[in-house]
C-alpha cells in the first residue's frame, strides 16, 4: 500500500459521497430505520457507504475495508485498514442540523496516519496530505483536483480561558463535571467528527467524550488532528488512542491540543 498515492481517491470518494447524501438531505422526506443498536439508518448512509466500499475496493484492491453499515466487516482482525463512517452524525442530519460527515480514514500498524473528514452542508473538507500534515480545502471542491488548501495547526491554548466542543446529541453530566475541571472561556456543542476538525484548526483546544464510540467514528478525525499537531488520548490513563482493538469500540478519550495539563477523572 502507497500512502502517498492514497489521498486523491479518498478525497474524491468522501466528495462523491457527499453529493449522494446531500441529494437525500435535501428532498422533501426520507425514511429513517433503527438498527439493532437502536442508532438511527437513511438512506443516505446506505448509498454512501456502497459507493465508498466500493470505490475503496476497486482502487486498493486487496485491503481491508472495515465500515459502520456491514456488519460482517465488525469481527476483521487487522493492523492495517481502511475504515469508514459514511454518514456520521445521522441524528443530526435526520434533524436537519447539518453537522454531520464523510469519514475515511488509512489505519497502519493500529495509528490512523491518512484521512479525510467532509462535511457537506458546512462545506468543510479537511485532509491529510502525503507528509502527514492536515488541510482544510476551501472549495470549489473539484474531484478531480484539489482548491486552494490552508495548512491547519492547533491552537497554544491558554489555561485560564480554554476553548472546550463537547457533543450536541451525547452530552451529559459526567462530560460537563468533567469540563468543570477546567477554566472554560467558551463552550461550543458540535455534532459528530467535525469536532476533532475544531481542535485541529484552533477553534477549540479540548475535546473530551465519556460516552460510547466506535473506531469509524473516531479515526478520520483523529488523523486530521494529529496531522495538526493534536493529540487524541484514553480518558483513564491519557494513553494515545490506538486502532484495530477488538469489536472496534473505543475506551472514553480526549481530543486535545498540546499545552493542555488534562485533568484526572
Amino acid at each position: 500500500m502507497n500512502v502517498n498515492e492514497m489521498m486523491p481517491a479518498l478525497r474524491r470518494l468522501a466528495l462523491e459521497a457527499g453529493d449522494r447524501i446531500m441529494e437525500v438531505y435535501q428532498a422533501e422526506d426520507f425514511e429513517v430505520r433503527t438498527k439493532s443498536d437502536e442508532s438511527p439508518v437513511t438512506e443516505a448512509d446506505e448509498a454512501a457507504d456502497a459507493l465508498i466500499s466500493a470505490g475503496l475496493a476497486d482502487a486498493f484492491p486487496g485491503a481491508a475495508i472495515v465500515t459502520e453499515e456491514q456488519s460482517a466487516t465488525h469481527d476483521l482482525e487487522a493492523r492495517d485498514f481502511f475504515i469508514v463512517d459514511p454518514l456520521d452524525g445521522t441524528k443530526e442530519f435526520v434533524q436537519r442540523r447539518g453537522d454531520f460527515t464523510v469519514n475515511i480514514a488509512w489505519v497502519e500498524n493500529g495509528v490512523p496516519i491518512r484521512g479525510v473528514v467532509y462535511a457537506p452542508a458546512r462545506a468543510r473538507l479537511f485532509w491529510t496530505r502525503d507528509d502527514g500534515t492536515s488541510v482544510e480545502e476551501v472549495g470549489p471542491f473539484d474531484k478531480t483536483r484539489p482548491g486552494e488548501c490552508r495548512p491547519i495547526r492547533v491552537a497554544t491554548p491558554d489555561a485560564r480561558a480554554l476553548m472546550v466542543v463537547a457533543s450536541k446529541s451525547h452530552r451529559d453530566q459526567a462530560t460537563d463535571d468533567y469540563i468543570g475541571k477546567y477554566q472554560v472561556a467558551d463552550m461550543k456543542s458540535a455534532g459528530s467528527s467535525l469536532k476533532f476538525c475544531l481542535v485541529a484548526t484552533g477553534e477549540a483546544d479540548l475535546y473530551p467524550r465519556l460516552g460510547r464510540t466506535m473506531e469509524w467514528d473516531t479515526a478520520a478525525g483523529d488523523a486530521v488532528l494529529r496531522g495538526a499537531g493534536g493529540s487524541v488520548v484514553r480518558f483513564d490513563n491519557h494513553e494515545t488512542l490506538t486502532y484495530g482493538k477488538a469489536g472496534f469500540e473505543n475506551p472514553f478519550f480526549i481530543a486535545h491540543a498540546p499545552g493542555v495539563q488534562l485533568m484526572d477523572e
